[in-house]
């Protein structure tokens, strides 16, 4: 039988090498690879805890950047929150500031290490773009735009919030030249002007002076608290808001 002759003859070879088993042992040379050239895998153990810091400073920046992004997702939930009628226009703008000031401290701790908020935004893949409009403004929505409660008043000129714009207007102007042009002194004095334009009744939605107020927010808030206005700006704002009040005053005195 053909079974037989070749199990005899398997027999005889595996006796002659010295071998008990039928099967060849092969090397990794055998295949064109040399042993010499082999790379040891290295173990993971997944039990071992993998530590992102090494020392107690970068330990607390990662927790101030993890900070930092918790306020901008917080943020953007309160502004769709608010888009969205969820909240109350009280809670909105008690909560915003407080969230505002909460992110500059954070980006203030971490200094040159978040430079630009939208990189820190894009490195870690936040889309927030409502936080972020927020942010660089610096006020709430209601400060910006007004929460329409206002337009309830007497009248189409309420003598009430004409009499604050006017005088929010003229502290803006006094304070500029009485040489006050740090951040932190500006721009409480702008929120406030922008909050009582959008307080009177029947003001235009497309005045001016809302849109050039929006431009100088932006631009102070991107500055640091305790830096101030070169000698141009401080004169082109002053202009900007002389220009904005004649241009108000106008509207008041127009009959229609």
């Amino acid at each position: 039988m053909a079974y037989s002759s070749t199990k005899q003859y398997l027999a005889s070879v595996n006796g002659a090498n010295g071998s008990s088993s039928p099967v060849p042992s092969f090397s990794s040379t055998s295949f064109g690879a040399s042993s010499s050239n082999s790379r040891a895998v290295p173990t993971i153990n997944l039990d071992e805890e993998i530590k992102l810091t090494t020392n107690n400073r970068e330990r607390a920046q990662m927790d101030n950047m993890a900070d930092l992004y918790s306020i901008i997702v917080v943020l953007e939930h309160l502004e769709m929150a608010y888009i969205r009628s969820a909240i109350t226009h009280t809670e909105y703008t008690r909560t915003c500031p407080q969230l505002i000031a909460q992110f500059k401290t954070a980006s203030n701790l971490l200094g040159d290490v978040v430079p630009d908020l939208e990189k820190f935004m894009k490195e870690y893949n936040l889309d927030c773009p409502a936080a972020v409009k927020r942010i660089k403004i610096g006020v709430p929505a209601t400060v910006e735009f007004g929460d329409g409660a206002s337009n309830e008043g007497n009248g189409h000129r309420n003598f009430k919030y004409v009499a604050e714009t006017v005088q929010n207007y003229i502290t803006v102007v006094d304070a500029l030249k009485l040489g006050m042009t740090a951040v932190d002194q500006i721009h409480p004095l702008l929120a406030d002007l922008m909050q009582s334009l959008n307080n009177v009744p029947s003001l235009p939605a497309d005045f001016e002076g809302r849109a050039k107020l929006r431009e100088w927010l932006i631009k102070l808030n991107s500055m640091r608290a305790s830096e101030e206005l070169g000698a141009d700006e401080k004169r082109q704002l002053e202009f900007d808001l002389v220009s904005n009040y004649t241009t108000f005053h106008g509207w008041l005195d127009d009959p229609k």
